[in-house]
């Protein structure tokens, strides 16, 4: 962190006999005093590059935090045969600081990028979040309080080992206003998280309205037939109340969702869902398939298409171009959608007829759903 106390003796041994130092201004600063030969550079091609030509015998780049945690080391790596020695890494230190354990902490980075912060504390009972981009402590406590997690217990770590250290600590709900600078780590705590990963969400847990809605057990077999994993990246075409999206988005934590309905309100429903079930990983476009896909969206892994508006064909063809191996689930109620989706790809064919029971008086009775087809696409294996 501060370039000197979470050195270890091993490292300290190393930069005294070296030729040359290397590395961003203020991890060379502590060593000025050896007066050895200092490079200050970032980009580890140019660094490669340096040490390949310059003739030195003993070269070290000195990098802040742990060397195998999201550290430069390993785009350094790839360019050359090094010995790596690590230090202490950030939430080793943060969290020693505020009497908390890491063995079972998520870590995300959000190092110079955007994450998904939200899906992750709901699921997680504490989360690192390593910043020093443009995301701030205070618009990660502004995203909770947005997706209904205020109330989570957030610590912010400012210049962690230096003279002007910084902890703080309150809900996310009374950090939001927080100011900070750029070198900050932030751990949240959630008692309240999620203590399984849901699947089948009971219908009437969802914000409703006239938009059509996969009912749960429909969801449930369609959505476990996407192999969907943590870092997938999943498409919701015609994502309707965005049942299906939530059910994605809390599997592909590392990952997103990206949800596409031509109906503005099915749009605004489905945002309206995803900030109620936590799931800022979810990002919603009003878009007629595959007319006018928006820009620079993700190539998806899984594909759920739960309203083609007679448009099965295009879609299918579009999203297999750009990725021949993706995972294609598609729900239809007519015959004639399972005759075109059967033309258009090898299919595995499923029938669900679901019924259920009400009360009428003091008697239970059966009432059955309409039959839906689960129709997924089967991957032909390359010998």
């Amino acid at each position: 962190m501060d370039g000197v106390k979470t050195l270890t003796l091993e490292a300290f041994t190393i930069i005294d006999s070296a030729d040359v130092l290397i590395g961003a201004g203020r991890m060379l600063e502590p060593f000025e005093h050896l007066q050895k030969k200092m490079i200050c550079e970032y980009s580890a091609e140019k660094i490669a590059d340096y040490i390949h030509n310059c003739g030195h015998n003993t070269i070290v780049v000195l990098m802040s935090g742990d060397c195998g945690f999201y550290s430069g080391a390993k785009r350094l790596s790839e360019f050359l045969d090094c010995e790596i020695v690590s230090g202490i890494s950030t939430p080793v230190y943060f969290c020693s600081k505020i009497g908390r354990q890491w063995e079972n902490m998520k870590f995300v980075s959000l190092h110079g990028k955007h994450g998904n912060v939200a899906v992750n504390v709901m699921q997680n009972e504490h989360c690192f979040f390593l910043l020093g981009g443009k995301i701030t402590p205070a618009e990660i406590c502004g995203t909770l309080c947005r997706y209904g997690l205020g109330a989570v217990s957030v610590f912010v770590g400012e210049n962690l080992c230096y003279e002007n250290e910084r902890i703080i600590s309150g809900t996310a709900e009374s950090l939001q206003d927080i100011e900070s600078g750029n070198l900050c780590a932030v751990i949240t705590e959630n008692k309240n998280y999620m203590k399984y990963i849901p699947s089948g969400i009971d219908d009437g847990d969802f914000i409703r309205t006239a938009i059509p809605m996969t009912k749960a057990e429909v969801r449930a077999v369609a959505v476990s037939k996407l192999n969907i994993g943590r870092n997938s990246i999943c498409w919701d075409i015609g994502c309707g109340t965005g049942s299906v999206s939530v059910e994605m988005a809390v599997k592909c934590t590392d990952g997103g969702v990206y949800a596409f309905d031509k109906n503005l309100k099915a749009v605004k429903l489905t945002s309206e869902n995803s900030e109620k079930f936590g799931c800022d990983n979810i990002h919603v476009y009003e878009s007629l398939f595959p007319e006018d896909i928006p820009e620079n969206i993700p190539v998806p892994n899984c594909v759920f298409i739960g309203g083609a508006s007679g448009k099965i064909s295009g879609i299918i063809k579009y999203v297999t171009k750009l990725n021949p191996s993706v995972e294609i689930v598609v729900t239809a109620v007519s015959v004639e959608t399972l005759n075109e989706c059967m033309n258009v790809f090898d299919t595995e064919i499923t029938q669900i007829a679901v019924t259920r029971t009400r009360r009428i008086g003091s008697h239970t009775m059966l009432s059955a759903e309409n039959p839906v087809f689960v129709i997924k696409r089967k991957i032909k294996c390359v010998e």
